[in-house]
C-alpha cells in the first residue's frame, strides 16, 4: 500500500522522497538530504553537471588527514560524480556548444527522487537550452551495498525537438576541497582498456587512494575518447542524436584506499576489468538492500509522513555504519557533511548504536570494536591529564586521541575567542562507552567479544574513575568536581548527577565483568590484570566509590538536583522568550546562561531514561513525573540540542502525554528533511536519527526487555493504526505487529533480573 505525504517542495511516499522544484537557496541543505552511501563511503547529493558554489563531497570512513586548529578531519575524496552533457550544433562544423546546467537555459520539468528501499538517487529533467533545444535527461546513481568498492551512474538522454550532436564527458575530479583545503597530492593517473584511473595520497596521514572508471553507451553509434588532463581524467563520447530517441550512458567507478589494500590503484583497475553492466550491479545492490530492510524496517500505518521519515532516518544510519571495518565508527554528521570534521562523539554509543544493536548486531560489534582499537589514544589522554586508565576523547578520530579544538572563533571580529571546555571536562563519555559495550553483550550474548575486547574497554575506563574521583572527608563522600554534564550550558559544575551516577553504574558493571572474566576466562583475566595493573586494592576502591559517591536526590520527592547548586541558580521562564529563533545561549551569552536554570538538552531526564531498569535507581511514575515537571519546562528543547527531542518523546510517552510526545518526536523526525535547525547543510544529525528509532521502539512501542525476550506495552500516537518491526535478542528474532487499542498504562516495573549475574539490566 502506497500512502503519500507532502511538505514544501517534497512528496513522501512509503519509500520514496521526491523533490518537485529546485531551489538554489537550499542547494547545500539538499546536498545533505540526498546523500547516498554504503557504510564504506557517503556521497552528498550534488549534481552530476555541477552548480555554482556547490559543495560536492565523498567521505570514506577512516580516511582522515591533518588540518590546522582542529587536528584532523575526514578528507573529502576525489569526486566521482562529474557527468557533463553538451548539446552541440547539427553538424561537426557548427561551433555552438551548450553545456547542460541548471543555472542556464530553462527548467521545464524537475523531479529528484531518493528511493530508500534501494539507496537509489534519480533526477528527471526537461531542459531547454539558451538557443531553444529541448532535451529530457534522467540521471541515476547508487553506491553498491553488495560491493562497497563499486559506484554506479546511469544517464538517459532523449532530445525532444531536435537532431544533432550530443557530447557526454564522464570524469574523476582529483581536486576535492574541505571548504577551501585540499588534502590530496597527485601521484599518477592513466588509462586502461576499460577506462581511466587516478592515484592520490593524503598530504599528512599518507593514505593512498586509487580510483578507476569506465563508461558505456547504448542506443547510438559512438566511441570513447580519453583525456588525461592533470588530476581530471575524463572519458568522453560524441554521437548523432535523433529527436525522441533515447541514448543511455553508464559510468561505473571503483575505489580503494591503502587502509584496505597495499595497492589501491591495482585493486581498482582489477575490479573495473571484471565488473558486469549497470543493470546487473543494480540488481545485486537491490538484493543486498532487501536483506538489510528485512531486519531493520519499521512499518507505520496511519501517518504517511512519519512512515516515510522514520525510514529516511534509518536509511541515513544504515549508509553510515561500516560492515567490513571495525576500526571506524560513525561521525556525528555521519558521512554526509563537513560538520564536526568527521569526528566521533558519544552520539554513536548512546543514540545510534541501539538501532544497530537490535537490528544489525554485526555492525554494532564493529562500532564498539573501534573504541577498543582507540584505547591507546584514550590512555595517552588520561596520562596527559594526570589520571590512570583510559580517558576517552570527547571528539575522537582515527587514533582515539583528543581532537576537540581548544578554541573556536567568536562571531565578533574584535571579540575574544571561545574556549572549548568539552575536551577537558565533559567526561561522562567515559561511562557512556562502557554502557554501550555492556548493552551489546547483554543483548547479543557475545562472550567472545566481551572477553577479547569489551572487558578491556570497561575495566580500563573504570580505572580512570578510580583516579578521577575525590574523597570529601567532611561529607564522607566521593565527588567528581569540575565537569560538564550532558547539559552543556553549564561548563564548570560539581557532582553532576548524570556523571556521578553513570560512573557509579560503570564501576558496578566493571566488578561484574571482572568476576565473570576470572571465572570463565582466567587466563584473559590474568593478562588484563598485568596489562592494566589491576589489583585487589583497585577493586576494593571501586566498591568504596560505589557505596559513597555523592548523588543529590531527595527520596521524599524523588527530585534529583542536576548538579550541586543548580537549584540556587536564577530561575527562568522560557515562555517569556516565545517567538525566538535561536538558542538561549545565543540570546543570553555563555556567561549569563551559566547563571540560569536553563538546560541545553535533557540531563536528569536523560539519566532517568538510561537508568530506567536499574534496581537501585528511582524510575517510577512519581520520580519521572516529578523530574519531568521540574526539568522539561527549563529545557531549551527546540533550539538547544538536536539530541533532546527524541528523549523527551520517550519519557512523555511513558507519562501518557501523547500529544506532547508526538510533537517533540516530529521535531526530531524532520530535523533534516525540513532543516528545522537551519544546519542540515553541515550533515545529517546522526544522533537524532538514532533517537528517532529509540522513540519509536521504546517510546511508542513501549518495548521492555525481560529474561524471556523483549515484550511490548505500546501507546501509539493518535493516527497511528499499526506499528510493525523486529528486534534481535540473544540470537533470536522477535517480531512485533502492534495495533491501536493495545495501549496499556505506564510501565512501572522495570526490575528485570539479569541471568548472568542476577543484577539489573539497563537498556536504552
Amino acid at each position: 500500500m502506497q500512502t503519500e505525504g507532502r511538505s514544501r517542495h517534497f512528496i513522501y511516499t512509503d519509500w520514496i522522497l521526491t523533490e518537485t522544484q529546485f531551489d538554489p537557496d537550499q542547494l547545500h541543505s539538499k546536498e545533505t538530504v540526498f546523500t547516498i552511501g554504503n557504510g564504506y563511503l557517503g556521497t552528498k547529493g550534488s549534481f552530476e553537471e555541477g552548480y555554482p558554489h556547490a559543495l560536492p563531497a565523498t567521505f570514506i570512513n577512516g580516511v582522515y588527514d591533518d588540518v590546522p586548529v582542529v587536528y584532523t578531519e575526514l578528507a573529502n575524496c576525489p569526486d566521482w560524480l562529474p557527468l557533463v552533457v553538451i548539446v552541440n550544433g547539427e553538424s561537426p562544423t557548427e561551433t555552438l556548444r551548450e553545456r547542460f546546467r541548471l543555472d542556464q537555459g530553462e527548467i521545464l520539468r524537475y523531479d529528484r527522487q531518493l528511493d530508500l528501499r534501494y539507496g537509489l538517487l534519480s533526477r528527471y529533467l526537461r531542459w531547454r537550452s539558451p538557443s531553444g533545444k529541448t532535451i529530457d535527461i534522467h540521471f541515476e546513481r547508487f553506491a553498491s551495498l553488495a560491493d562497497q568498492h563499486v559506484l554506479a551512474q546511469r544517464c538517459h538522454l532523449t532530445p525532444v525537438d531536435f537532431d544533432g550532436l550530443i557530447e557526454v564527458q564522464g570524469s574523476i575530479n582529483g581536486y576535492p576541497e574541505n571548504q577551501g583545503f585540499n588534502h590530496w597530492e597527485g601521484l599518477d593517473q592513466g588509462k586502461t582498456d576499460q577506462g581511466i584511473w587516478l592515484q592520490r595520497r593524503t598530504r599528512h596521514s599518507r593514505i593512498e587512494l586509487g580510483m578507476g572508471a569506465t563508461m558505456r553507451i547504448s542506443g547510438a553509434e559512438a566511441s570513447l575518447q580519453v583525456s588525461t588532463a592533470p588530476g581530471y581524467p575524463t572519458l568522453s563520447t560524441t554521437y548523432l542524436a535523433k529527436s525522441q530517441q533515447t541514448v543511455t550512458v553508464e559510468k561505473i567507478v571503483t575505489i580503494f584506499t591503502s587502509r584496505e589494500t597495499e595497492t589501491p590503484v591495482s585493486a581498482a583497475i582489477e575490479k573495473l576489468a571484471h565488473l558486469p553492466d549497470y543493470a546487473t550491479l543494480l540488481k545485486a545492490n537491490q538484493q543486498a538492500w532487501d536483506e538489510i530492510w528485512q531486519q531493520s524496517d519499521i512499518l507505520i500505518e496511519g501517518d504517511s509522513t512519519a512512515a516515510f521519515a522514520v525510514r529516511y532516518n534509518l536509511f541515513q544510519l544504515l549508509i553510515a555504519g561500516a560492515r567490513h571495518d571495525d576500526r571506524v565508527s560513525i561521525p556525528a554528521k555521519t558521512l554526509s557533511g563537513f560538520g564536526y570534521r568527521g569526528h566521533i562523539f558519544w552520539d554513536t554509543e548512546i543514540f545510534m548504536l541501539p538501532f544497530f544493536l537490535f537490528t544489525q548486531p554485526a555492525i554494532a560489534r564493529n562500532l564498539l570494536s573501534y573504541r577498543w582499537h582507540t584505547l591507546p589514544g584514550a590512555r595517552r589522554k588520561a596520562t596527559h591529564y594526570g589520571y590512570k586508565g583510559a580517558m576517552f576523547a570527547w571528539e575522537s578520530a582515527d587514533t582515539g586521541d583528543e581532537v576537540t579544538p581548544r578554541w573556536a572563533l567568536g562571531n565578533d571580529f574584535y571579540g575574544e575567542d571561545v574556549r572549548i571546555w568539552c575536551r577537558d571536562r565533559e567526561i561522562h563519555i567515559n561511562a557512556d562507552i562502557p554502557y554501550a559495550a555492556w548493552n551489546y553483550w547483554q543483548t547479543t550474548g557475545d562472550d567472545e567479544w566481551m572477553q577479547q575486547r569489551g572487558a578491556e574497554i570497561i575495566l580500563d575506563a573504570a580505572i580512570f574513575w578510580g583516579s578521577r574521583v575525590e574523597f570529601n572527608s567532611e561529607r564522607q563522600k566521593y565527588e567528581i568536581r569540575g565537569v560538564i554534564g550532558v547539559d552543556e550550558y553549564h561548563e564548570f559544575v560539581h557532582n553532576n548527577a548524570f556523571t556521578n551516577r553513570m560512573a557509579q553504574w560503570h564501576l558496578e558493571k566493571a566488578i561484574a565483568v571482572y568476576d565473570w572474566l576470572a571465572q570463565k576466562f582466567p587466563e584473559r583475566a590474568t593478562e588484563l590484570e598485568q596489562k592494566l595493573k589491576l589489583t585487589p586494592e583497585e577493586r576494593t576502591h571501586w566498591q568504596d566509590i560505589i557505596a559513597k559517591i555523592l548523588f543529590l536526590h531527595d527520596p521524599s520527592t524523588e527530585l534529583i538536583e542536576q548538579f550541586e547548586g543548580f537549584f540556587q541558580l536564577e530561575d527562568i521562564n522560557l515562555a517569556d522568550y516565545e517567538g525566538r529563533d535561536r538558542s538561549m545561549q545565543a540570546i543570553l551569552g555563555i556567561e549569563k546562561t551559566n547563571k540560569y536554570q536553563v538546560i541545553k538538552q535533557p540531563d536528569i531526564l536523560m539519566l532517568l531514561y538510561l537508568m530506567r531498569e536499574s534496581a537501585d535507581f528511582p524510575y517510577n511514575e512519581k520520580a519521572l513525573q516529578t523530574n519531568w515537571n521540574y526539568y522539561a519546562p527549563r529545557t531549551d528543547i527546540t533550539y538547544g540540542s538536536s539530541l533532546g527531542p527524541a528523549v523527551h518523546a520517550i519519557l512523555a510517552s511513558d507519562l501518557s502525554r501523547s500529544a506532547e510526545a508526538y510533537e517533540v518526536f516530529m521535531q526530531a523526525l524532520m530535523v533534516d528533511l525540513e532543516d528545522n535547525r537551519g544546519n542540515t547543510s553541515d550533515g545529517i544529525h546522526g544522533a537524532t536519527a538514532g533517537g528517532v528509532w529509540q522513540a519509536v521502539i521504546f517510546g511508542f512501542g513501549g518495548i521492555q526487555l525481560t529474561e524471556n525476550g523483549p515484550v511490548a506495552n505500546c501507546h501509539l500516537p493518535d493516527g497511528w493504526t499499526r506499528l510493525k518491526f523486529k528486534l534481535h535478542w540473544q540470537g533470536k528474532w522477535h517480531d512485533f505487529d502492534l495495533h491501536k487499542g493495545q495501549v496499556t498504562s505506564l510501565r512501572s516495573e522495570f526490575k528485570i533480573q539479569n541471568s548472568k549475574f542476577k543484577i539489573n539490566y539497563p537498556h536504552k
